[in-house]
């Protein structure tokens, strides 16, 4: 059986993991990274691809009784939920309800906003490294609409977001058509959100960075990141060549898997999953679309593979099948206003987003356990907080000054 030493083993490489190999390498640490399987192909997959920079409000929890009505009625395609989740979903979803206080989502909102007013430009120094600024597409994205009242409050949304940098353009439905002609005109207008970077292969993105850290001279292995222990004052891991990794620090990256590893070791943050679905599809004809285009609960991006149809958030039990309610909802009213042909894939892709009740990701170490470090928790913007994260993280462990404050990411909150 062989051996392999490093400074730092990272667990998990999704976007997040990677990004954190990338920057501790970029330190002149030695750098393992370990997943069970290779990069990017977990949550990180199965995204809209977009690096969202005007996400400057995170989603709270509902509050309002009609949006609470609806919602009950799980008949909608944003949001679908198992009857028998609910007990086990019930107190993460009750502190995340208790967060959404409006006085508590502004603070916490404050913070959050931080985080995101550095994402594109950390993914922009990264894709420069990585040969890869032609996937970020500076062509923003498109919110378009059919209702009055959610487009009125959607355009005092956008002008909130100005104060924080944030630019954004009302559409006629004119100008709409002008801009995306093969979409039907059933819309009243739209919101043009022009900061965003499109990513027409966010599993592409993710693999230029993992290429980067192995030419900075990291290495990545196949292996079961759950097997991590403690090996002395340092950590060890098995790989599926039947190699060990010994490190004297270990990072956990591993999304909606984070948290049963961290128990292991008296960690246990209160972790809840919000499951996405995606299917690609061929355009009809000549069709296409020059960004996503998010309308009725559902995203439409142009991908390589084809139109993707993402959907919303679906509450279900930790490891229950793919149920993808959400995507039979979503497919018929998507080919109301965009030619969809017929699907690519034979069965939909499905993902776990990791969320925290406080809507902010956990950064930094773990508490009671020398040498541990936590990146995750980062919900609906893994993909868009890879960069940030792997940046912060990799100064507080190599004693750099952190370029943000990492006190609100603190994994001892929870």
């Amino acid at each position: 059986m062989s051996t392999l030493q490093a400074d730092v083993l990272v667990l998990g490489a999704g976007m997040v993991g990677v990004s954190v190999a990338v920057h501790l390498r970029k330190r002149g640490k030695q750098v393992v990274l370990v997943d069970r399987r290779p990069p990017g192909e977990e949550t990180s997959y199965g995204n809209g691809g977009l690096v969202q920079r005007e996400a400057v409000f995170p989603h709270p929890f509902p509050r309002s009784l009609a949006e609470l009505r609806r919602i009950a009625r799980n008949r909608s395609v944003d949001v679908y939920y198992h009857l028998s989740a609910l007990p086990e979903l019930f107190g993460p979803l009750f502190r995340y309800w208790r967060n959404s206080e409006p006085w508590r989502y502004a603070a916490i909102a404050a913070q959050w906003r931080r985080l995101i007013a550095t994402c594109a430009a950390e993914h922009e120094k990264l894709a420069e490294e990585a040969g890869s600024t032609a996937l970020l597409r500076p062509v923003g994205f498109i919110r378009a609409y059919n209702d009055a009242a959610t487009f009125e409050a959607d355009l005092a949304k956008a002008e909130r977001a100005r104060e924080f940098g944030v630019n954004s353009a009302a559409l006629t439905p004119a100008k709409l058509a002008e801009m995306e002609p093969h979409l039907s005109n059933g819309f009243i207008g739209a919101l043009h959100w022009t900061d965003p970077y499109a990513v027409n292969d966010p599993h592409a993105l993710t693999l230029s960075y993992a290429a980067l850290f192995e030419r900075l001279g990291g290495h990545f292995a196949i292996g079961d990141a759950t097997t991590v222990r403690r090996d002395g004052s340092g950590w060890r891991t098995d790989t599926a060549d039947g190699s060990v990794v010994e490190a004297e620090e270990a990072v956990i990256a591993l999304g909606i898997w984070s948290g049963g590893v961290t128990k292991r070791f008296g960690y246990a943050p209160p972790l809840f999953g919000k499951r996405g679905y995606h299917l690609h599809f061929r355009p009809q004809g000549n069709a296409g679309l020059t960004r996503p285009v998010a309308s009725n609960g559902f995203l439409l991006a142009p991908m390589r593979r084809g139109i993707r149809l993402t959907t919303g958030a679906e509450f279900a039990r930790r490891g229950a099948k793919p149920s993808p309610m959400q995507l039979a909802r979503a497919e018929p009213i998507a080919r109301s206003i965009f030619p969809l042909g017929e699907a690519v894939e034979p069965t939909p892709w499905m993902g776990v987003r990791p969320c925290t009740p406080d809507m902010l990701p956990i950064i930094g170490r773990i508490p009671s356990q020398p040498h541990l470090w936590g990146a995750f928790g980062h919900a609906h913007q893994g993909f868009t907080l890879g960069p940030t994260t792997g940046r912060l993280l990799a100064e507080m462990m190599t004693g750099d000054a952190p370029f943000l404050d990492p006190a609100p990411f603190r994994a001892e909150r929870f």
